[in-house]
């Protein structure tokens, strides 16, 4: 099919290249440069998709990232299959197929445009007052049809192929759009010699120069301005120059992230990533985003060929497709003029301009009338004619009276412009209502950032380029600038009118009435919908929104939310500001989960952490366990061995003679300054002041609402210094507490905090002859009783290699920790593992760790806690300071609910038969016949078999467990019931005299 709606001779796009692509498996010809939707258009294509609720026909509405309707799926091949792609923003390539969404059979003949004839049984909200009844059908009827008809494309079912790239950057000033105003912002940033970026979601930065014809910059036209301004910027070595990048989320302290499309516009990317995620510091950033024009709320503004002014000016000005024959305008805008007249002067026909204005004045006026155009002021659309095309537009006079039909094929509309405040927004700045102009701009800053041209109500082109102009100076110069060489500032000589405006709806949608005049087109909202939900009670705009869905759709109401606000406040009889705005959230526009993820993702899902002595552990048959991001030995099973029978053989071999344990990945953090004690003190419930250096203490640390974190064993090496240990899956959350108060809570404190987590190998030797295997590889430490006793840390050299040996232990055995850089742990684990042999030890793994440490009744934060318990729920009150007047978590260990009795407590069970094995999770109660539902007294947090105790062993968190001591409890199974005793929560060695040798 020939491009029948190109104009020769007209656009900025070579003929001379020809692009072939299909649509719905028909093939159509375009241009190099062209989008799919300007590339449809040139081929007549105007019908591209139904819409969510109803299934009517929908067109292309506008050119840009604020389309609510043209959404496709793009499918390169059956791995690349991308839904909801907007062909107003997709580049067009050779080969791309394109396919229709949301129809069934065909596009052309939607069964499910019933829809449409049913309406009146889907108003706004229904989904709140039905699907209630019959209770059963929820399940089997009402949710997965509700499932199967949501959404519009269809997610792909196969594994992403492509490939996606992520970067970090800094720079002192970020302007975020490439409009004129952006482009005069980096020109006057970049010649101070800052680092300057500027990002822009189009292929080529230009803004509403891309169809402006009446703009003149520094004597040149608009467009060939912009396109020499931003060559220019990069012939720069300190501007980096991001098309086809849109910025979609504005975060704290200037971090945005910015979405680069790399190689969706190619037709082999070859090893090109698809996307690439930009995180951007900035020290200033300046929002130059501009406006979004509104379409008119009137009945039947959603037939395909209804579009915005800008947008079919933009067809025929860049890409040189006229939107139809025969074309009509609609208008409130002194903007949809200059589409008109750029039409007529292109050969097509206009048939009228119908603007709501009583009597509209200015050069544009008198040019279209001028032209031939008969312009129709005081009077608007009622209703539009025609199914998958539109054929006519009802034009009514405001005051009322008989109307008149006019034939079209294209309807353009403007209500007038909404400066794009989003990303503003998202910055937490607050917005204000400009009553002269109707519209929100921005107003209190939040962050380190300046709105500029048209996206801060600047309608002018001129004053929007020197504001910005003087912007960019100011921000390069606060970033710290020195001045550089000078950049005149652009000089307008000519430039077009946006003046004007209109908000709600227009004639035929007023109150009362029940036709279909959109609001949403995405979510096939109508402006009765908007009102009924006023009815229904809903005063807030936030809540029309979600009563309606009014902005909820992927567009985030682009186009939409100021007629809705307009549209709800005229209804409740109050002005705008006083229904309030729908906040704006990131991302500005969608971003793929690709992006998102880059690649993180299948082996690459998180990293996989191994320490200093992984490839010691894979030569000697370790079984290895994912805790937290670790690969850590599980078990080392000998030939014939299964994990019980290797589990019971390195327990027996701890508790007579040693074991050696990889405890590499326990969290350490460096605790240093002056205030590092009083650090200390503040954030665990012990005391620290007269622990001793050389010493150490197992510390428990709270959250605010008194419950336990994390705990672990803390060396004083001086008196400025603390070498804290966590939990292996604690480590990140223990240093991000730590640092969170040390910044909010206590910024006072002279204290450093540095994870040194992975600084440090760490071998752990446990049982009776622990002391015979580290001696002779000691050096400079004395290892007798007196000298080190347990819980005591010392500073010297093993292996040569300095050192930190704690002794300390979690099997309840005499133990020492020794500490060495990581470079060198696996030498010395050699030489350890050397000296271990010779006196049976052996190497133990996680498995072994957990049945040693639970003999002794020593708790796992996370495991044998549950986010509700506290330091005396665990058994672990003496660890709180009782002369403490302040220490985080101190008020909500008071709170009455936390002293009350009743609280679930950790206490041993042991199984009247010692061969059953209770299982982790299971519930406690205490009568199996009670009925259902019976009283839950808590549940099993660790259990195994202990070879040691020639039994079964657990721990439970119980009501009341300290009280219910030697008490019978039942733990109901699928298959049967257990009956357990309740213990103390020591099961060996219950004097705790191994520990001291």
């Amino acid at each position: 099919m020939a491009e029948a709606y190109r104009i020769s001779g007209v656009g900025r796009l070579d003929e001379a290249q020809p692009v072939g692509f299909t649509f719905d498996g028909k093939s159509y010809g375009g241009s190099a440069g062209d989008t799919l939707a300007s590339a449809l258009l040139a081929n007549g294509v105007h019908l591209v998709g139904r819409s969510f609720k109803y299934h009517r026909p929908r067109g292309i509405v506008s050119a840009g990232a604020e389309e609510p309707n043209a959404l496709v799926g793009l499918h390169r091949d059956a791995a690349r299959k991308t839904p909801n792609v907007r062909a107003t923003v997709q580049e067009l390539y050779n080969g791309l197929a394109a396919v229709s969404q949301n129809r069934w059979p065909s596009l052309g003949f939607d069964v499910g445009a019933v829809n449409d004839l049913a309406s009146p049984l889907f108003p706004a909200g229904f989904y709140y007052k039905t699907f209630m009844w019959p209770k059963s059908a929820w399940t089997s009827l009402y949710e997965p049809r509700i499932r199967a008809a949501a959404g519009l494309g269809v997610a792909p079912d196969k594994p992403d192929p492509d490939r996606y790239s992520a970067r970090y950057a800094h720079c002192e000033v970020l302007v975020v759009g490439g409009g004129a105003a952006g482009i005069a912002a980096a020109l006057a940033a970049a010649q101070s010699g800052v680092r300057v970026i500027l990002a822009d979601e189009q292929a080529q930065p230009g803004g509403a120069m891309r169809f402006e014809r009446g703009a003149v910059i520094d004597g040149q036209a608009g467009w060939d301005w912009t396109q020499e301004a931003v060559a220019r910027l990069a012939r720069m070595d300190n501007v980096r120059l991001l098309t086809r990048t849109t910025a979609f989320g504005y975060y704290a302290q200037n971090f945005v992230a910015l979405a680069e499309r790399v190689s969706d516009h190619l037709a082999e990317p070859g090893d090109l990533p698809r996307e690439r995620l930009w995180q951007v510091r900035a020290k200033k950033v300046v929002l130059a985003t501009g406006a979004i024009e509104r379409h008119m709320v009137f009945d039947g503004n959603d037939r395909p060929g209804v579009m915005l002014a800008s947008a079919a000016r933009t067809y025929l000005n860049h890409y040189g497709v006229a939107v139809g024959r025969h074309v009509g305008v609609y208008t409130a805008n002194d903007s949809a003029y200059a589409a008109a007249i750029d039409l007529k002067r292109a050969g097509v026909g206009i048939a009228a301009i119908v603007d709501w204005r009583d009597n509209p004045r200015g050069g544009v006026v008198e040019e279209a009338r001028a032209l031939g155009i008969e312009v129709l002021h005081g009077r608007g659309v009622a209703t539009t004619g025609g199914r998958r095309r539109i054929a006519s537009m009802t034009v009514v006079p405001k005051a009322g009276g008989g109307g008149r039909v006019v034939p079209v094929d294209a309807l353009l509309m403007s209500s007038g412009w909404t400066p794009s405040l989003h990303l503003f927004s998202q910055s937490r700045g607050k917005v204000a209502f400009d009553a002269v102009g109707q519209r929100f701009l921005p107003g209190t800053y939040a962050q380190d950032c300046i709105c500029v041209g048209a996206g801060n109500g600047t309608d002018d082109l001129a004053t929007s380029l020197r504001e910005a102009f003087a912007a960019g100076e100011k921000a390069a110069r606060e970033a710290g600038g020195d001045g550089g060489d000078k950049v005149s500032r652009p000089r307008v000589e000519a430039s077009e009118s946006w003046a004007g405006g209109m908000l709600g709806a227009g004639p035929g949608a007023g109150s009362g009435t029940t036709v279909k005049a959109f609001v949403d087109y995405q979510n096939d909202v109508t402006a009765k919908d908007i009102r009924l939900a006023v009815k229904e009670g809903m005063h807030s705009i936030e809540h029309v929104k979600r009563f309606t869905t009014t902005g909820m759709a992927t567009d985030q109401g682009k186009t939409s939310n100021l007629h809705g606000l307009a549209i709800a406040a005229d209804a409740l009889k109050k002005e705008i500001p006083e229904v309030g705005l729908t906040t704006f959230r990131a991302p500005y526009t969608p971003v793929t989960f690709g992006a998102m993820v880059n690649h993180a993702r299948g082996p690459l899902f998180e990293p996989t952490r191994q320490t200093a002595m992984h490839g010691w552990h894979e030569d000697h048959g370790a079984v290895f366990e994912d805790v937290g991001q670790w690969k850590r030995p599980w078990y080392y099973p000998r030939p014939g061995e299964d994990m019980r029978a290797a589990v019971a053989r390195e327990c027996r071999t701890v508790r007579a003679a040693a074991g050696i344990f990889d405890a590499s990945t326990l969290g350490k953090i460096e605790v240093v300054g002056p205030d590092a004690v009083r650090f200390m003190e503040l954030l665990y419930t012990n005391p620290w002041a007269k622990l001793a250096p050389g010493r150490c203490r197992y510390g428990v640390m709270l959250r605010e609402d008194g419950f336990l974190y994390d705990d672990g064993v803390v060396g004083r090496l001086a008196e400025d210094r603390f070498h804290v240990t966590t939990t292996t899956g604690g480590a990140p959350r223990v240093l991000h507490h730590m640092e969170d108060y040390l910044q909010t809570e206590f910024p006072h404190l002279d204290v450093w905090l540095t994870s040194t987590t992975e600084q440090w190998a760490v071998i752990a030797v446990q049982g009776p002859k622990a002391r015979e295997i580290v001696a002779p590889l000691v050096e400079g430490i004395d290892l007798t009783d007196e000298a080190m006793p347990h819980m005591s840390v010392r500073e010297g050299t093993i292996c040569g290699v300095p050192a930190r040996l704690f002794r300390m232990s979690f099997t309840g055995e005499r133990g020492y920790e020794i500490n060495v850089p990581a470079d060198y742990g696996e030498a010395v684990w050699e030489a350890v593992w050397a000296e271990g042999e010779k006196h049976g030890a052996c190497a133990y793994g996680t498995e072994t760790m957990h049945v040693l440490r639970a003999e002794k009744g020593f708790i796992i934060v996370g495991q044998d806690t549950d986010g509700t318990v506290t330091p005396d729920d665990a058994g672990l009150g003496w660890a709180t300071g009782k002369k403490k007047s302040d220490f985080v978590g101190i008020r909500g260990l008071k709170r009455p609910d936390l002293v009350a009795s009743g609280r679930k407590q950790l206490v041993g069970l042991k199984t009247k038969d010692p061969q059953t094995v209770l299982e982790e999770g299971a519930q406690i109660v205490a009568d199996p016949d009670e009925p259902v539902p019976m009283r839950m007294l808590g549940h099993v947090t660790s259990s195994y078999w202990s070879e040691n105790c020639s039994r079964s062993i657990a721990l439970a968190l119980v009501a009341d467990g300290r009280d219910r001591m030697g008490e019978t409890l039942y733990v109901p199974m699928p298959d049967r019931t257990i009956a357990v005793e309740v213990t103390a929560t020591v099961f060996f060695d219950e004097k705790g005299e191994r520990v001291h040798g």
